[in-house]
């Protein structure tokens, strides 16, 4: 029989079998520290919990986790690995260090569906969802990596490969125990969800999510983005702008919304599209990301040149936007904003660094530091 993995319960979901063995609420918080806090693997040494309650586990759940492939290293510091999953497909995540914080930006799909034209990762077309375990697994494994060093992951951004919302319940499962205390502890504003925009998802986040909220919208109009982000024809940007709004004043907090707009150049970096979008934007409470287009192979665009990036800047800013240039990080290993691809089954069985399943399952004993 296939036991799903236990990192695939979050709190709500933990409480339901607590309450199925007929035991105390409190129960879910010790589960949830040895699992996240103590890093134990072994329900035998989890010895504040009933033996019972211990062998119910054992034999109704894995504490399997996908596994790190094929880590590359880029010259600024940015790492990225390919992460096998069970299904026998792989996924990438990206850790950009920073002298403050360290950001996981974490997959939630094998592939994407929309099809956005200037995304390496559309261009392959959907394969699958992850489930939950597969999405928290990839910031256990980040931080046993950076547990040697001291540190650990302070930032969570849904910019990896898929559409977070398309996989909506794994995707809220996982943030769920991200911003857990007695899991990962991370504050909502630390745990960023980016989407091309999909309104119905962005409704629903209203009701059972807080987190910071990303949109991409990448061109002022509906006429350029239906071509360079195609679910704009469902979902224009008029709605989902308010859709957006919406989420973020529910939440009654500082927290901005974030737009994320990709400069290709020729195409979206012109004076009049800058003029257009701070038209656009002059009544939403945002901030604005410039992402400059990073190359891969198939891709015609190109990206701007530095000085039309920084006026591009410049005309926001004078339009009262609050307007950041996002630094390309590892584009020299295909890491960067809209490079994601999956590792091939050939490049997977050629990888010298492949955890094996035993190494991988000493690697999950390791005691992290707090």
């Amino acid at each position: 029989m296939d036991r799903t993995s236990i990192y695939s319960l979050d709190r709500k979901k933990l409480s339901e079998i607590v309450a199925e063995n007929k035991l105390q609420s409190f129960r879910v918080d010790q589960l949830l520290k040895w699992l996240y806090h103590d890093k134990v693997i072994d329900t035998s040494k989890m010895t504040n919990l009933p033996k019972s309650f211990r062998s119910w586990l054992s034999s109704n759940y894995s504490f399997d986790l996908p596994r790190l492939c094929a880590l590359k290293h880029s010259k600024d510091g940015t790492k990225k690995w390919s992460v096998g999953l069970e299904s026998g497909n792989y996924v990438e995540m990206v850790l950009i260090p920073e002298r403050d914080r360290n950001t996981l930006c974490v997959s939630s799909q094998v592939g994407c569906a929309l099809k956005c034209d200037f995304c390496s990762t559309g261009k392959q077309g959907f394969k699958a969802n992850l489930n939950t375990a597969e999405i928290v697994g990839q910031l256990i494994l980040a931080n046993r990596h950076l547990s040697r060093e001291g540190k650990r992951v302070s930032n969570i951004v849904f910019m990896g490969m898929g559409e977070p919302l398309l996989n909506f319940e794994a995707v809220s499962s996982a943030i769920n125990l991200f911003q857990d205390d007695c899991a990962f502890g991370l504050s909502k504003r630390k745990v960023t969800l980016s989407t091309a925009g999909l309104v119905p998802g962005i409704m629903r986040m209203k009701e059972t999510l807080d987190c910071s909220l990303a949109i991409s919208l990448h061109a002022p109009t509906d006429a350029l983005r239906n071509v360079l982000v195609p679910i704009n024809r469902k979902y224009p940007i008029k709605d989902l702008l308010a859709a957006a709004s919406e989420y973020i004043e529910s939440k009654q907090s500082l927290r901005k919304l974030i737009i994320e707009y990709t400069l290709i150049e020729g195409v979206n970096d012109s004076p009049q599209d800058a003029a257009q979008l701070a038209d656009l934007l002059k009544s939403v409470k945002c901030k604005i990301n410039l992402i400059p287009f990073n190359t891969f192979d198939g891709s015609d665009y190109k990206s701007p040149k530095d000085q039309c990036v920084k006026a591009f800047q410049r005309r926001l800013v004078s339009a009262g936007h609050r307007v950041m240039i996002r630094s390309t990080r590892g584009s020299d290993i295909m890491a960067a904003c809209g490079q994601l691809a999956e590792l091939s089954q050939k490049d997977a069985n050629e990888s010298t660094e492949c955890e094996s399943d035993e190494q991988r399952k000493v690697a999950l004993t390791f005691r992290e530091s707090a």
